[in-house]
């Protein structure tokens, strides 16, 4: 009896993906039928591809269709991978060659202005990402993937880990909510993630349970990923501080404010106020742990002045960050968030005048007729290290100050 398995996508719009289906056959061996819009430049490829990957998997006797609209090799062997499992039960994985040693790794500290959404099964939308300069990319296996191909959403992302040059952006995965999501994390992590994002986190032991997970299947690696819970209820927020004290790995935690406005049956508007007090206790959780604090993402792509006004109310709060739905997004939301030139001057200011009370060993620090305390040294120091990694002033800002 003939078994069939299919994945990836064709027809219409699709770019850079493919649609394979499998069909077991008695005898016959391997058949092809290979359509690409490429076929003149890579049929020969395409087709090895094919026969390697029914080998590997120890398939002798199949139809093989491929309509490919020209996808690229790790996208092609994703889509293969996953018709395949569906006919039979494998705990083998067909990797290619990878780029994962010219990965630069992630610090904790890294600033996150901003995250760029992309559907995990969408390979056209991946494949640019990078060069709209995101400080990361968010592969997304939950709300953006139906449930009937977050199987193949898995492979795929876990081929784009290895595959997809993202520019320097932070490689991050949105992963189902917990128990699925454990799933998510034993296909993708062992491509070494730079963060993982947690949805619709209501309780500390989830976020226990899955960094025990990760430091187990990467126990012989030495990598370090770090983690983004994502608040999106009442109890959520209520809990927000336990959670965002849960694991030395979090980096930073975010609000998504769909499903926590849904959660409390209200409205989202454009002012926020029924939102006011998550994001105001969800952003002091994080200052009292730490660690970064990320808003929810701006849902209408076409409102540039709307979201201009959510990302300055964003910064004024205390957050360090927003999610993106569309590039366009990028330039604006890290437009808003950047140190200004009088920040920055004033940050430098701060900063030489408090190094040169300690040089003095002066108990009080001052500057003009203002007395300066640790908390506005602190900010300012900060204000500059994101101005140094923004490229907005150099390693010798001390003298090239002093100078002018």
């Amino acid at each position: 009896m003939s078994k069939t398995g299919s994945a990836g996508n064709h027809g219409g719009k699709i770019r850079s993906d493919c649609l394979v289906r499998i069909e077991t056959t008695s005898s016959g061996g391997i058949q092809l039928d290979i359509q690409s819009k490429v076929g003149a430049l890579y049929g020969t490829s395409i087709r090895d591809l094919a026969t390697n990957m029914m080998e590997y998997f120890e398939i002798q006797n199949a139809h093989v269709r491929i309509l490919d609209s020209g996808a690229l090799e790790f996208v092609l062997a994703a889509r293969i991978e996953s018709a395949v499992k569906q006919l039979i039960k494998t705990d083998k994985v067909y990797l290619l060659p990878g780029i994962l040693e010219e990965v630069p790794k992630s610090d904790r500290d890294r600033f996150r202005f901003t995250r760029l959404y992309l559907p995990g099964n969408t390979p056209g939308m991946m494949l640019n990402a990078g060069i709209h300069k995101p400080d990361g990319v968010i592969l997304d296996l939950e709300d953006s993937v139906a449930p009937v191909v977050k199987d193949e959403a898995r492979v795929l992302v876990r081929n784009a880990l290895r595959s997809v040059n993202f520019y320097g952006a932070e490689r991050m995965v949105r992963i189902n909510q917990l128990p699925l999501g454990l799933i998510d994390i034993e296909t993708i992590i062992l491509q070494q993630p730079d963060l993982i994002l947690i949805p619709k986190v209501e309780d500390p032991q989830e976020i226990t349970k899955l960094d025990k997970q990760i430091k187990e299947l990467l126990a012989d690696t030495g990598h370090t990923v770090f983690l983004m819970p994502i608040l999106e209820s009442a109890l959520g927020i209520e809990r927000a501080f336990e959670i965002a004290s849960s694991s030395e790995n979090i980096a930073a935690m975010a609000i998504g404010l769909e499903d926590y406005t849904a959660d409390m049956g209200v409205q989202r508007t454009e002012e926020g106020n029924e939102s006011l007090y998550a994001r105001s206790r969800m952003v002091n959780a994080c200052k009292a742990s730490g660690i970064q604090a990320i808003d929810s993402v701006y849902s209408d792509v076409s409102n540039e002045k709307g979201l201009i006004d959510t990302v300055t109310r964003s910064r004024d709060m205390g957050f360090e960050g927003m999610g993106c739905i569309h590039p366009r997004q990028v330039p604006v939301i890290n437009e808003v968030f950047r140190p200004e030139s009088s920040e920055i001057e004033k940050a430098t200011a701060i900063v030489l005048a408090y190094e040169d009370a300690e040089k003095k060993r002066l108990g009080v620090v001052s500057l003009g007729s203002k007395m300066i305390d640790a908390p506005v040294v602190k900010r300012a120091q900060r204000t500059l290290g994101l101005a140094q990694q923004m490229n907005l002033i150099s390693e010798n800002w001390r003298a090239e100050y002093e100078k002018s």
